[in-house]
């Protein structure tokens, strides 16, 4: 297996696509449903973690025209109807036996979102409950657990959603006192914070205009609007020292991260295999970035891992990551293609509490539809 460029093996990633299972294996389920994205993923539980027996995405863009108006369109709601019913179906055919369906930024935000969700019930079965952007946090970090370096003392786990962003600070050298990934615990988290900004919400504040000559500027306004929007809590800070010294890396879970290190290495179409668990340097990422702020729609939508379905969206994504970047110093990031769904079905496969033991709330047996 080739070694990155610390000499590091990077994690076996998690297979995307649906693989064989044995009758009697029972199956775990997720869906996350956000303000851009509608994803799924089944799995069954292994050893070291869980294998894929199913998985779905789709762009729904539930959150069309939400700053505007506070409330979900009928045309929004429909595209992410057919898609839950997509889930829906593949539920009941894999013979899911504990499933936990999530709703996000979206319909945390519409005024109309717990209505969208009673009709998704209605029509699907699929009984979704709103997470709060702590919850969304703390599940980033949890897909993603196999991401981070302990070598390193610290690090930041940055989820760019369609609504919103989460940030979460994790203290790695107490989490490697304690044995890390291999002591089957979590790792300290030092603070969240969730940004109301996301991909859709900053584009939906800042259209693209017209002029090429303008861009740079739209560019910097929106990594402007970014920067004051974050505002880290107490705990987080005291990590800074860290980031300054250069013992310090982030790890990037969402689309825009995984889109800009495809754009990094050029490929013609996204491969998973290749950019899940990467290395990049934040000096290509920020190049990377640069480089489709610089194009126009139509050369964004030409890009292998952007299309047409990403091309408007990609680069308020990238004035996010880079407004981060500008405030947490580290020289590399750990690229993932993984997130929530991970976090949940590994919550899920967990060992259930005892009775009379009180769990997080996040952590509660969901069902499949009837």
């Amino acid at each position: 297996m080739a070694k990155d460029a610390a000499g590091a093996e990077p994690p076996k990633p998690r297979p995307d696509g649906p693989s064989r299972r044995r009758s009697n294996d029972p199956v775990y389920g997720a869906i996350d449903l956000g303000t851009t994205n509608c994803r799924m993923l089944l799995a069954c539980k292994t050893q070291n973690g869980f294998r894929v027996v199913d998985a779905y995405s789709r762009i729904v863009r539930l959150g069309e025209g939400l700053l505007s108006t506070g409330q979900l369109s009928e045309a929004a709601m429909s595209r992410a109807l057919d898609a839950l019913s997509v889930c829906a179906d593949r539920v009941k055919r894999r013979n899911v036996t504990r499933l936990r369906a999530i709703a996000t930024e979206a319909c945390r935000a519409a005024s109309n979102g717990p209505e969208f969700l009673a009709r998704a019930r209605e029509r699907t079965g699929l009984d979704l409950e709103i997470i709060t952007a702590e919850e969304e946090a703390r599940l980033a970090v949890q897909g993603s657990l196999d991401l981070l370096d302990t070598e390193h003392d610290a690090a930041l786990v940055i989820d760019i959603g369609g609504g919103s962003t989460e940030l979460c600070w994790v203290d790695l050298a107490e989490w490697r006192e304690r044995g890390g990934l291999k002591s089957g615990g979590r790792p300290p988290l030092r603070g969240w914070s969730t940004m109301p900004l996301g991909v859709v919400t900053l584009s939906d504040r800042f259209p693209e205009p017209a002029d090429p000559e303008l861009r740079s500027a739209w560019y910097q306004a929106m990594k402007a609007c970014a920067r004051e929007h974050l505002r880290p809590p107490k705990g987080a800070r005291r990590l800074r020292p860290l980031f300054e010294a250069g013992r310090a890396h982030i790890v990037g879970t969402s689309g825009t991260v995984t889109s800009v290190a495809g754009v990094h290495l050029n490929l013609d179409r996204y491969v998973r295999d290749r950019v899940d668990g990467m290395w990049m340097s934040t000096a290509d990422a920020r190049t990377a970035c640069l480089r489709l702020a610089g194009q126009g729609r139509a050369d964004r939508a030409r890009e292998g891992c952007i299309g047409e379905d990403r091309a408007d969206l990609v680069v308020a994504g990238c004035a996010i990551y880079e407004a981060v970047l500008d405030a947490w110093p580290s020289a590399r990031v750990r690229v993932g293609d993984r997130g929530l769904r991970e976090g949940i079905l590994l919550g899920l496969m967990r060992p259930r509490r005892r009775r009379g033991t009180r769990g997080r709330s996040g952590s509660r047996k969901g069902h499949a539809p009837s």
